[in-house]
C-alpha cells in the first residue's frame, strides 16, 4: 500500500467516525424536542403514564386550548415582543456607538478602554450591587429593569470593533473626510451600509438572550402583568399555577393528568418561534461565529 493510499485510507475512516458523531449528537438533541412536542399533541393521561416516547398518541389538541385560553400567556407573549424589541433596538444602537470607535486607530486612550471593558467580562460588581444600582434608578418593576442593565454585551462589543477593524480599510475613511464627510456622517453612510452582515449577526444574539431571558424578569419584576413569556412559563413548570389551566370539574386525578400535557404545550409555545426562524437565521449565527474567532 502506497503513502498516498494509506492517507486516503485514515481520512476515509477519520470521515466515517466523524459522521457517526455528529449522528449522536444530532440524535441527542433532537430526540428530547420531539419527546416534547410528541407529548403536547398526545392525551394527557398517556403523557402522565409515560407511554409517549417520540410519536404521539391519541392526537389531540386539549393542552394547547388550556394553554390559549389564559390570559396569562397572551400577556406574557406580548411583554416578551416588547422587550425583544425595544431591548434589541437599544443593544445594537449602543454596541455600534460603542465598538465605532474602539475600532479607530486615532482614538485617544482607546486601548486603556477596551482593557476596561474586557475586565468587566471576567470581574463583575454581582446581583446585589446592580439590584440596589436598578432600584435606585426607580427602574424595577419597569420595562426599562429589563432592556437596560446589560445594555451593551462585552463579548458582542468585541465581534464588532474586530468586523470594523478587518472590514474598513483607513483609506476609505480618509477619502470620505477628504470630501468633507463629518465622523456622523462617515459612520451612517459608508459604516452601517458596508456592515450589514454584523449588524445582522449582533441583533440575532440581542434578540435571542432577550426572548429566552427570565432571570431578570425574576429579580425586577413582581407585577405578573409585566412577566415575559419564559417567567410564564417557568411559574407553569415549577409551581401550582398550572391547577389555573387544568379546570376539569372531574377531581383532583384528572388535573394532574392535565398539567403533563399543558406543561409540554407550554414549552412548545414558549420555543416555537426562536426553533421556526433559526433555520432560516443559522447561516448568520455562523458567521458571527466566524467574525468573532480571532479578537484584535
Amino acid at each position: 500500500m502506497t503513502e498516498r493510499s494509506k492517507w486516503a485510507n485514515a481520512d476515509f475512516w477519520f470521515s466515517i467516525v466523524l459522521y457517526i458523531l455528529i449522528t449522536c449528537i444530532t440524535l441527542f438533541v433532537l430526540l428530547p424536542l420531539l419527546n416534547v412536542l410528541s407529548s403536547s399533541f398526545s392525551s394527557p393521561y398517556l403523557v402522565a403514564q409515560g407511554h409517549i416516547w417520540f410519536w404521539p398518541q391519541a392526537l389531540t389538541l386539549q393542552s394547547y386550548g388550556k394553554v390559549f385560553e389564559n390570559a396569562s400567556v397572551w400577556i406574557g407573549y406580548r411583554n416578551t415582543l416588547l422587550y425583544t424589541a425595544l431591548g434589541t433596538s437599544i443593544n445594537v444602537i449602543l454596541t455600534v456607538l460603542a465598538a465605532y470607535p474602539l475600532s479607530r486607530s486615532d482614538l485617544r486612550g482607546g486601548k486603556a478602554i477596551l482593557g476596561l471593558l474586557i475586565f468587566t467580562m471576567y470581574f463583575q460588581g454581582g446581583i446585589i450591587p446592580t439590584y440596589l444600582v436598578v432600584k435606585q434608578l426607580g427602574m424595577v418593576n419597569t420595562v426599562w429593569a429589563m432592556v437596560l442593565p446589560g445594555a451593551i454585551n462585552t463579548f458582542n462589543l468585541i465581534v464588532m470593533r474586530t468586523y470594523f477593524m478587518s472590514t474598513l480599510p483607513k483609506e476609505l475613511q480618509e477619502s470620505a473626510f477628504i470630501d468633507g464627510c463629518t465622523n456622523v456622517r462617515y459612520l451612517w453612510s459608508i459604516v452601517l451600509p458596508v456592515c450589514k452582515p454584523i449588524l445582522a449577526v449582533i441583533a440575532l444574539y440581542y434578540s435571542v438572550h432577550h426572548w429566552n431571558d427570565f432571570f431578570q424578569a425574576l429579580i425586577y419584576l413582581s407585577d405578573a402583568k409585566r412577566y415575559p413569556l419564559q417567567l410564564v412559563l417557568r411559574d407553569i413548570l415549577i409551581s401550582s399555577k398550572v391547577d389555573d389551566f387544568a379546570t376539569l370539574d372531574n377531581g383532583f386525578t384528572d388535573r394532574l393528568f392535565q398539567a403533563e400535557g399543558i406543561k409540554y404545550a407550554m414549552i412548545v409555545v414558549a420555543s416555537l418561534p426562536m426553533l421556526v426562524l433559526y433555520p432560516f437565521l443559522q447561516r448568520y449565527f455562523v458567521k458571527g461565529a466566524l467574525v468573532g474567532s480571532v479578537k484584535g
